[in-house]
């Protein structure tokens, strides 16, 4: 007997079938609904136990509805052998004897055991709260309720534009889209009529190797860029090739003659030489929805707002703003600074700083109605790409990203200036400098907080490798091979060193033996002075030094491969140490007032 069996059906809203036990601190699915009764152990299955499998009543999944075969039993014992086996809607068969099945009650001369921190609740506040209004991962109940939520995504295939696991060993990058279409009711006044809607609020969201720490980077649409060549995946399966533009606007490089998300993936690629490996995109719904079902979002006004054209408006000091005033906040440009979309860009970076601390707290993760609502909401308003369109894979991807302590996730703004090509700048331009030199330490994985280092020690001392004098360009010998992805790297890089940094005295030496993924510099003991000037020229961080035992006779050159971490003669391959001077940045963890 299921729960539709059970009297009145249609009154079982889904967030009440889940209650928090105190034992274990996970949410478990409450089955009886009768007046009167409590949830018994032989009518529990915790979401930990139905979790990895994504079940359903039915036990079904999108890939095999309605089969329940031997193979799906044998499946279910591999993914979940600590946990009890039946699926949401089934009884266990060991209540009355104790046996696994059972949620055994304390007795009374027993301690109660400190609840444990759930790690699904966690990978939906880390998930929902560092991408805030693109939220995703489950509900409280969000593996029990797969069906339902994995119904709710909309998936594109972006070909090659993005990676094809859901993570990866090394950093990830993860680009975050709002788009200006107009969907719903309510939305009239805003977008464009009838259009598929572009790249209007744009993060690159960019998660440290070592998880400890993170970058949202926002992408203002006024931009002015390349928007290169992109294919996009038709619905009968055949591909469509969207030539390239040279001096487009940043937002045309979704919706625009027909491209897709992944023309805007390979945009920023082009923009930064930053990889994302996936995406997650929303349109102006999504914010009214998702701010609703979080209960509202706490702001703060530097003075009070009153805009006519959003009908904005909001007292000096804290509010909290939801659906459709939470849209108008994040959609102005008249209330703030000099009413620019940069200026729009901080009040969003601080809205979102604002939403992850709404959904850390515990208002919102002891709240299983809330958590479904908020789970519901983000799954329905959400598009990603196809490596990661299922809920069990954005349920694997926020538990990964939930590893980000929120002190240590860092908002700010692409460097730009204005359009130099413009007698009125209207657009802007990436900052030669300052944005070549963020791009660069975000390549290089170089966190914009103080995060805790592992191996302190081992990495202290291999940094004081870059440390000591430095020998004159001229004097400085060495061999370049290319071991990266780019032909004729090593070649343009001997003629940059030899043109550019004044260093006659280096040799193309081809290709070569293997490919490797980091650039390395080998040299002798007697060579350190050479190594460490030409680590300053190249941008070379200090794990690419391999000092060798024994010193060079004569004229013997230092050997240096290029990497897949190469991107170019000329470019850093590795930040420097802090972010370019000016750059505004935000911490997550910190309340501020808009301006």
């Amino acid at each position: 007997m299921d729960a539709h069996s059970r009297g009145r059906a249609d009154d079982i809203d889904p967030a009440d079938q889940w209650v928090l036990n105190p034992n274990t601190g996970n949410y478990e699915l409450r089955l009886d609904h009768s007046a009167g009764e409590s949830s018994s152990p032989s009518r529990t299955a915790t979401a930990e136990g139905t979790g990895r499998r994504g079940g359903s009543r039915t036990g079904s999944s999108r890939e095999g509805s309605g089969r329940r075969g031997s193979g799906s039993r044998e499946r279910e014992r591999e993914e979940a052998p600590d946990g009890p086996r039946q699926v949401p809607g089934q009884r266990s068969r060991r209540s009355s004897q104790g046996g696994r099945g059972a949620a055994e009650p304390p007795s009374a001369g027993r301690r109660k055991r400190k609840p444990q921190k759930s790690r699904k609740k966690k990978a939906l506040l880390w998930t929902g709260g560092v991408m805030a209004f693109v939220v995703v991962a489950g509900s409280a109940g969000a593996y029990a309720l797969y069906q339902k939520l994995n119904g709710n995504i909309d998936a594109i295939d972006v070909g090659d534009a993005g990676s094809k696991n859901v993570v990866t060993d090394g950093p990830m990058n993860i680009l975050i889209i709002g788009t200006d279409k107009r969907t719903g009711k309510g939305n009239e006044g805003y977008g464009d009529k009838g259009s598929e809607g572009h790249a209007d609020t744009t993060i690159l969201f960019h998660v440290s190797e070592d998880r400890t720490n993170a970058t949202a980077m926002s992408i203002p649409r006024d931009l002015k860029t390349e928007i290169p060549e992109c294919e996009t995946k038709n619905e009968d399966g055949t591909t469509t090739v969207v030539p390239g533009t040279p001096n487009e606007r940043f937002n045309t490089s979704l919706g625009q003659n027909g491209r897709d998300p992944g023309c805007t993936m390979r945009t920023v690629e082009n923009i930064t030489g930053l990889k994302p490996d996936h995406f997650m995109m929303v349109d102006f719904n999504a914010v009214k929805s998702l701010t609703s079902a979080v209960g509202g979002v706490n702001v703060c006004m530097a003075k009070p707002i009153d805009d006519p054209k959003s009908h904005l408006k909001l007292p000096q000091g804290e509010s909290k703003v939801q659906g459709e005033q939470a849209l108008a906040l994040l959609r102005t440009r008249d209330s703030f600074g000099n009413r620019s979309d940069l200026d729009r860009i901080k009040v969003q970076q601080q809205f979102l700083g604002s939403m992850i601390r709404e959904m850390k707290s515990s208002d919102t993760l002891t709240n299983p109605k809330k958590l479904y609502k908020l789970a519901d909401a983000a799954t329905d308003a959400l598009t990603v790409d196809k490596a990661i369109g299922d809920a069990r894979k954005l349920v694997t991807l926020a538990e990964e990203i939930g590893k980000v302590d929120t002190k240590n996730i860092s908002f700010l703004t692409m460097p730009v200036i204005d359009n130099p090509a413009e007698p009125k700048p209207i657009t802007v331009v990436v900052d030669p400098v300052k944005g070549e030199q963020l791009f660069a330490m975000m390549r290089s994985d170089t966190s914009l907080t103080e995060v805790k280092q592992k191996e302190k020690a081992a990495k202290g001392k291999q940094a004081a490798l870059l440390k000591g004098p430095k020998a004159e360009p001229a004097d400085v010998r060495v061999d370049v091979l290319n071991g990266g992805e780019i032909p004729g790297a090593a070649g343009a890089t001997v003629n940059w060193l030899q043109n550019e940094q004044g260093v006659p005295k280096s040799t193309n030496k081809a290709n070569a033996p293997e490919k490797i993924k980091k650039t390395t510099l080998e040299y002798a003991p007697n060579q350190a002075d050479q190594a460490r000037a030409l680590a300053e020229m190249m941008g070379l961080p200090a794990t690419a030094m391999k000092k060798g035992t024994a010193d060079a006779e004569g004229l013997e050159a230092m050997v240096l491969t290029l990497g897949a971490d190469f991107k170019g003669a000329g470019q850093l391959i590795t930040g420097p140490a802090k972010p370019p001077k000016d750059i505004e940045k935000a911490s997550a963890d910190k309340a501020v007032c808009a301006q």
